[in-house]
């Protein structure tokens, strides 16, 4: 199980109504805000979704390096953030954002076109 940093300058009423899993994380969906395309998942903690509220930019936790990560600082596909909202469970982050170029780091527009199960 991972650990994320416990410190955060989330507002204490979002921070008051977060379910997260046993590992401080919740799901954070990233979809096209203009056409509804779902475009990846990734993890955060409080302080990514307070960063993610304030810089209007993605910021994700990596589990597997144990890190902070913006969305495009390295690739340059960034994603700029329209509007955030939590689901009724209040267990899962949707993030509506401009995507500018790929979403997924294989390259690909959206994470979720590669492996259909079902079409």
């Amino acid at each position: 199980m991972s650990s994320t940093p416990q410190s955060s300058n989330l507002d204490p009423a979002i921070a008051a109504r977060l379910k997260r899993g046993t590992d401080g994380l919740v799901p954070a969906i990233a979809q096209q805000f203009d056409t509804g395309e779902v475009l990846m998942l990734g993890w955060m903690d409080d302080e990514a979704l307070h960063r993610t509220l304030t810089t209007g930019r993605c910021t994700y936790w990596s589990r597997s390096r144990q890190e902070y990560w913006v969305k495009g600082d390295t690739s340059g596909h960034v994603q700029h953030v329209r509007s955030v909202a939590l689901d009724c469970d209040a267990d899962t982050v949707l993030i509506k954002v401009d995507q500018i170029g790929a979403a997924c780091h294989t390259g690909e527009r959206t994470c979720f076109d590669a492996d259909v199960l079902l079409g």
